[in-house]
């Protein structure tokens, strides 16, 4: 039944190469958070449809979901400050849902609250890949980092375009608490990361998106990365209380190219400073900068006949 709402027209395609990591990154979880997302997928897909909405012309609208296939590289620091990297490579399928409450799309997965022409507020997860201790010189004997969420709201304010030729530019202010998926979502603290973020149209084929902002952890979080108890003191590893305070500063840069009307590749690189860091004098902080990237596809194949709602 559902195929005969699939859109048969050409839509301007807009994935980002950050909802495209989440999307996958999603998908990696264990199968009873997925059972949890797919219920609040489906109750939001019974939203209220008689609810006015001002229609938008100045640009096209996007279908309510897409499916599609993914595939991706990604590269990262185990932690900030490690001299070690964690890696993925993968292909998989994605979804894409933009409700008026439950969205998958412009680097959100979660639940939206509020949404004016200014301010929007979301609720939703982020999350990063988890490393060995055994694999990482500086940890080794230590416990292993699992593979952290982070779940809890964000504060989005859209500024004034820098030109006219550019999407948005807005402020967003998310406050998480971190879990590790690894070890039963043991609590890990609290994390705060303001950014200022861009998305320009260079041309109908490119777009580019930029990122300026800084991480933040309490003690609770900031003594799982840079922690050392007096039992995992070796000759080489000094004991170490961490600090709450900042973590990194953090610049990124993504580019992506439409190949058709369904196909896009992308390139993401990020930069990471310890600079001014709370717990720069940690055993564990091997280096004072790092650097992630990622580079993918994605190729949708199904569209819905309804449109999106903003």
């Amino acid at each position: 039944m559902w195929l005969n709402s699939l859109r048969k027209k050409p839509y301007p395609y807009t994935l980002s190469a950050e909802t495209l990591i989440l999307n996958i990154f999603m998908l990696r979880l264990k199968p009873f958070l997925i059972a949890v997302i797919l219920l609040v997928h489906g109750i939001a897909s019974a939203q209220d449809e008689s609810s006015p909405v001002a229609p938008d012309t100045t640009e096209p609208k996007l279908p309510l979901w897409e499916l599609g296939l993914a595939g991706i590289g990604l590269t990262q620091p185990a932690y900030p400050g490690s001299e070690n990297r964690s890696n993925l490579a993968l292909a998989l399928p994605y979804m894409i849902y933009r409700g008026k409450y439950f969205r998958t799309d412009r680097g959100t997965v979660g639940i939206r609250t509020v949404k004016t022409p200014r301010y929007e507020v979301d609720v939703g997860l982020a999350g990063s890949l988890g490393s060995h201790s055994s694999d990482i010189e500086a940890r080794r004997g230590m416990a292993d980092l699992g593979t952290m969420i982070e779940f809890g709201p964000r504060l989005k304010i859209n500024l004034r375009p820098l030109s006219k030729d550019q999407n948005y530019s807005r402020l967003q202010l998310p406050l998480r608490g971190v879990f590790d998926v690894s070890h039963e979502f043991r609590f890990k603290g609290i994390a705060f990361e303001p950014r200022w973020v861009t998305e320009t149209d260079l041309t109908d084929r490119w777009q580019i998106n930029s990122t300026l902002g800084a991480v933040f952890g309490n003690g609770e979080l900031t003594d799982t990365f840079y922690g050392v108890a007096p039992s995992e003191v070796t000759p080489t590893r000094s004991s170490y209380s961490s600090r709450p305070g900042l973590i990194a500063l953090r610049a990124g840069l993504s580019v992506s190219h439409k190949l058709t009307v369904d196909a896009r590749i992308f390139l993401s690189v990020r930069m990471d400073s310890l600079t001014g860091a709370a717990n720069n004098e940690s055993p564990l902080i091997r280096q004072n900068s790092g650097w992630a990237a990622a580079a993918g596809f994605a190729w949708g194949l199904a569209y819905s006949e309804r449109d999106a709602v903003d």
